[in-house]
């Protein structure tokens, strides 16, 4: 199922403006998430939690709010509008970098 076709059901919401207001060092990275593929983009960790921030023009700013160690909750900025995305992200054993949510089946990594 497609990430962009689950986030328009969805309301805003407090936690995901509180991260995306904070401001942090932002880190060159390579990115993926199921919808857009591979791109480059830039990290930025919001927390000592391990929560960030992955942003890059042309494509949805993603948020994964750390929920406890190896789970996650993800929200998607489009344009004035913060999205919850649905289901839990659990981090990926293969990968340390990367984030599946097995209710959605769409994954997202940040290198």
């Amino acid at each position: 199922m497609s990430l962009k076709r689950l986030l328009y059901g969805g309301g805003v919401c407090a936690a995901a403006l509180l991260a995306f207001s904070v401001s942090a060092q932002a880190k060159r990275a390579r990115c993926f998430t199921s919808d857009d593929g591979y791109f480059p983009c830039s990290y930025h960790a919001i927390d000592d939690a391990g929560s960030f921030r992955i942003s890059a023009p042309g494509y949805p700013t993603y948020v994964l709010e750390i929920d406890g160690p190896g789970f996650a909750y993800g929200y998607v900025n489009l344009g004035r509008r913060n999205v919850p995305l649905p289901g839990q992200f659990v981090r990926s054993r293969d990968d340390g970098a990367c984030w599946n949510n097995p209710q959605t089946n769409t994954k997202l990594c940040a290198w």
